[in-house]
């Protein structure tokens, strides 16, 4: 297996960046991240206001896997996830969904005990491991690290955990994969604008698809497959979620666009990934026994 350190970070996916590795197609790779603060946040002294902003976010990467095409897609098996110790979640003015009602920032570390997140005497909360920010290069400029969109990014989706396959469009040779921002836990929304931030290992195996063309990222786990879609407000990341999920069934497999919409209204989910960042995330996903009985694959 191949390792990548923590020293190798890039805070925007960008098609300009000098690879941090090359590997071949179907390789595993053991990733360090840190996590959101860029680990600024150790103790309960430490102030979000005295850290370095410049520094947060951090993925780390790129990883430049060999095979993969602009037009093509990057298949990402998620094989497992590892943390430290101690996590930090935090709000504040301006920030997460109740914003308005703060005038300062706030910190909250929580010590990770097996299998459960202690968030005080009285509470622990069962682990909900999850990467945050995943994904690769984009056609155009640089998007910061904090932002999601059809590269991937700031996606902050729970369902990006431990045997979940990600299939993300590729804009530039060999991809340039990163990750970083894992959660130990994190409830859908993010409404905070943090999850229990932590930093640990994303071990996952990269393969290229040169011959998939996708427009946004999909998500496949062992009962759904969904398309995850960013936009303006949580409405539009819906819309365009459904319409592609649609035009992807209809591609592939022929049936008629209101069969397949009056079928997904009965068995698909539209789920909200996090309305906290630039862009708002949602990943619609549809249960893989209503795919195969109408013969998709990808």
């Amino acid at each position: 297996m191949v390792e990548l350190s923590e020293d190798k970070v890039l805070y925007a996916f960008d098609k300009d960046l000098e690879p941090a590795l090359t590997v071949p197609s179907g390789t595993t790779v053991r990733i360090r991240t840190k996590d959101c603060f860029g680990n600024q946040v150790q103790r309960p002294e430490d102030e979000l206001d005295e850290i370095d902003w410049d520094h947060i976010n951090p993925a780390t990467g790129p990883i430049y896997v060999e095979g993969a095409v602009p037009g093509g897609a990057l298949k990402v098996t998620i094989e497992n996830i590892e943390f430290d110790d101690q996590t930090a979640s935090c709000t504040g003015e301006g920030e997460g969904v109740c914003g308005d009602r703060f005038d300062a920032w706030s910190t909250h570390l929580c010590q990770i005990d097996g299998d459960e997140l202690v968030w005080d005497e009285s509470l622990r909360i069962p682990l909900r491991p999850m990467i945050g920010v995943i994904g690769v290069a984009p056609a155009g400029e640089p998007v910061n690290c904090g932002t999601p969109g059809s590269h991937g990014g700031n996606m902050d989706n729970t369902a990006i955990t431990t045997g979940a396959t990600l299939y993300f469009p590729v804009a530039a040779e060999g991809a340039l994969f990163g990750c970083g921002d894992m959660h130990a836990a994190m409830g859908d929304g993010e409404i905070s604008v943090s999850g229990a931030e932590v930093a640990g290992y994303a071990t996952v195996t990269l393969t290229a698809l040169p011959d998939l063309a996708l427009t946004d990222p999909l998500i496949e786990n062992d009962t759904h497959l969904g398309v995850i879609a960013s936009a303006e407000s949580l409405d539009a990341a819906a819309d365009r979620a459904v319409h592609e999920m649609v035009d992807l069934i209809c591609d592939r497999t022929g049936k008629d666009a209101a069969e397949v919409v009056m079928l997904l209204s009965l068995v698909a989910d539209v789920q909200i990934c996090q309305m906290v960042d630039p862009e708002k995330t949602v990943r619609f996903m549809v249960p893989k026994y209503v795919l195969e009985a109408l013969g998709f694959s990808l």
